[in-house]
């Protein structure tokens, strides 16, 4: 298997996007990083203050509405037609459905070659990442530490807990340069 995208799955301050970082400076040749983070930065300011948007609640609940889903189907139609034009892809996503958030990127995927990384790390570090982040909601990243991996199959786990960014980012490589020699 040839990989074209690879996906990161994690929650809040989990490290997704200092290891897709890492990935650009390790992996061979040119890969493109998307966050969803990216796709909210997006958004029109009246589309994350809820309603059919998305909704960062006190407590670092997430919801999302109509309006969200339909942008959200938008940019994933658009990162896979990169993957297909021959594009390579680091998405650092947060599934907030675990695996039903897992299907929506399988289907839209087909048989684009993908490399599923769930990226792990325990609630308490991970709240301390996000209270000196400063740019997040107090309380999202325990809320999402374990619920985006309900259900969710991986072809590698890494945990950021005790391991840099770059050593996962050298584990990923190791494992892709594994695959696609044997």
């Amino acid at each position: 298997m040839n990989t074209q995208v690879i996906v990161l799955n994690g929650g809040s301050s989990s490290g997704k996007s200092a290891i897709a970082r890492s990935l650009q400076d390790v992996l061979p040749g040119a890969w493109l990083s998307f966050s969803v983070d990216t796709l909210v930065d997006a958004m029109p300011a009246r589309l994350t203050a809820g309603g059919d948007g998305i909704e960062f609640a006190d407590d670092g609940g997430v919801a999302v509405g109509q309006e969200f889903r339909a942008l959200e189907d938008a940019w994933i139609a658009g990162l896979v037609a990169m993957a297909r034009a021959g594009a390579h892809l680091v998405i650092d996503d947060v599934f907030l459905g675990g695996a039903g958030s897992q299907r929506h990127w399988l289907d839209a995927l087909g048989d684009v070659p993908t490399l599923w990384v769930g990226v792990r790390c325990d609630a308490e570090v991970a709240e301390e990442r996000e209270a000196a982040r400063g740019d997040r909601v107090a309380g999202m990243a325990a809320k999402q530490a374990g619920l985006v991996h309900d259900g969710v199959r991986y072809d590698l786990e890494v945990d950021t807990t005790h391991t840099e960014s770059m050593d996962c980012a050298r584990i990923i490589a190791a494992h892709l340069s594994t695959t696609t020699s044997g």
